[in-house]
């Protein structure tokens, strides 16, 4: 299958930084559900979508992953990506055999009341570093 490129937005006076996890967590206000002792993973932006292979297809490692999805195949994608962390928006709850899989697969799970919307602009916020 042929995959074009995206056009890559570049705002001016803006570079890429990488957090710390522990950051994310606490400028979000986020519960975590699982692995809190992973907070020194680096983070490097984030991803919102809910189609499970538009994220395997465009997330990038280190990425924080935004969603409203709760099911376990979630994990599995974060495993494969080697995401920094899940966080569910929306006030939602993962799935109790969701949560057993990302305790067993070593992934972080967070939950948050705001929309994704609110979440992806705070988290643009906190991974980029005015120039």
């Amino acid at each position: 299958m042929f995959h074009r490129p995206r056009p890559v937005l570049e705002v001016s006076g803006t570079e890429e930084r990488t957090v710390k996890l522990k950051a994310v967590i606490e400028r979000l206000g986020l519960a975590v559900s699982t692995h809190p002792e992973r907070d020194e993973v680096e983070v490097t932006g984030g991803y919102v979508g809910d189609l499970l292979s538009d994220v395997m297809a465009n997330s990038q490692a280190g990425h924080v992953w935004v969603t409203i999805q709760v099911h376990p195949n979630i994990v599995a994608v974060a495993v494969l990506k080697d995401l920094a962390a899940i966080i569910l928006a929306n006030g939602r709850r993962f799935q109790e055999e969701t949560v057993n899989k990302a305790q067993e697969q070593g992934v972080t799970l967070a939950t948050s009341p705001l929309s994704g919307f609110e979440l992806a602009g705070r988290l643009y916020e906190i991974t980029k570093a005015k120039g």
